[in-house]
């Protein structure tokens, strides 16, 4: 079966776009990458995208862009099957994550009118219509209703894709450095039922901020640990910040930009300032903190159950050689590597998991995880946005 997978993240960097062919034999699941696309945003959405990333975003624009952002799924959806040299006749379905604007999952004592709450944009309907292919959407919500953070989804993807390898090998923690960090670990057991997974916190999140406005707009994150790598860590900034009660809450959690975005790096950079730390060290801060999230949780909340032989990280922070090194110090002995030596593209990762979470979909099977999200039961994920054939 052929599926493609959407994906934008809390960064924002691009939609990345997987062409997948999926094969299921005898309950076991293959998976082949046949393309990957990263399509680029239009000069202007992307910095509209980031407006609102706020509650006091005007509702019109909100409403707009879930359209706008519509027509930039499609494209990247229609660049991927092209890239694959697929007919999108042949596509059985678009499974799209959307971008998220809002995420809430947790209850508000002080706001009557609050309920736990995500919001996804990318109107689904929009694709449909102009690809021609069924398209997948919303798959958040689904948990959300069942009592769920509706986050981290791609556990299930982690659990199809190194199921047989934490067998073979070991427990595993495979370890999501995006705008947040997220990590899903999977016993030897192998059992579906013993996985943990949950977020570990900001992952680059505040470093894109920092890089914004440490190089005034010339460099949207820090690409290759260029800015990081010549600095030093203040320790008292990130223990000041590892006092956050994030830190120490029991999965299962989410986060995100209402957590750690605009707000968060704007308090990180003023808090370096009174220090009087360079912008290396600043930086250089930054990274030890998503280090440091990330060991705290294995400390607190996986290495008491389990035991970990190897780490495998995705998303942008692998590429980011300050991390990986920082990572691989603070984790010794246990191995730390990267999705590629498993021959799965780091960066496509997370749109893989989504197509596989609406190929799951169209099998009528549930995909959350209830011990991650924390929901009362499995569910069936997403919504379902059918094309209508033109009339001859």
């Amino acid at each position: 079966m052929k599926l493609i997978g959407l994906m934008s993240g809390t960064s924002v960097d691009s939609i990345d776009a997987a062409s997948v062919e999926i094969d299921e034999r005898n309950g076991n699941i293959t998976v082949s990458l046949c393309a990957y696309v990263e399509y680029p945003w239009p000069e202007g959405l992307r910095a509209a995208i980031h407006s609102l990333f706020t509650p006091h975003a005007r509702i019109s624009e909100l409403s707009s862009m879930n359209f706008l952002i519509g027509e930039q799924f499609a494209l990247a959806a229609t660049a991927a099957a092209e890239a694959a040299n697929w007919s999108l006749a042949d596509v059985a379905a678009i499974a799209s994550h959307g971008q998220t604007i809002w995420h809430a999952p947790r209850g508000s004592q002080s706001d009557r009118l609050f309920t736990p709450n995500t919001l996804q944009i990318g109107e689904p309907s929009v694709i449909a219509a102009r690809t021609g292919c069924k398209v997948i959407a919303d798959f958040r919500t689904a948990d959300v209703a069942a009592g769920g953070q509706g986050a981290p989804l791609v556990p299930y993807a982690d659990y199809i894709l190194f199921r047989d390898e934490a067998i073979k090998r070991g427990g595993i923690a495979i370890q999501n450095i995006g705008g947040i960090g997220n990590v899903t670990f999977l016993p030897r057991t192998g059992r579906f039922d013993d996985l943990i997974a949950f977020d570990t916190g900001p992952g680059n999140m505040i470093l894109d901020g920092l890089a914004q406005i440490i190089s005034c707009g010339a460099q949207s994150c820090d690409r290759d640990g260029s800015l990081s790598d010549k600095g030093a860590v203040c320790h008292s900034l990130v223990q000041e910040w590892m006092d956050n009660p994030f830190f120490s809450m029991r999965p299962p959690k989410s986060t995100g930009r209402e957590m750690f975005g605009a707000q968060a790096v704007q308090q990180f950079y003023k808090m370096a300032k009174a220090r009087n730390i360079s912008d290396a060290d600043t930086m250089m801060t930054a990274v030890a903190l998503t280090v440091e999230s990330i060991v705290t949780s294995y400390r607190r909340f996986l290495y008491p159950f389990a035991e970990l032989a190897s780490v495998v990280v995705g998303g942008g922070g692998a590429h980011n050689p300050t991390i990986m090194r920082s990572l691989r110090t603070a984790l010794q002995p246990v191995a730390v590597t990267t999705h590629a030596a498993y021959g799965i593209n780091d960066d496509a990762k997370e749109a893989i998991a989504f197509a596989l979470l609406g190929y799951a979909t169209l099998q009528g099977r549930p995909s959350n995880v209830p011990s991650a999200t924390g929901a009362s039961r499995s569910v069936v994920l997403g919504k379902i946005a059918l094309p209508t054939p033109l009339r001859a």
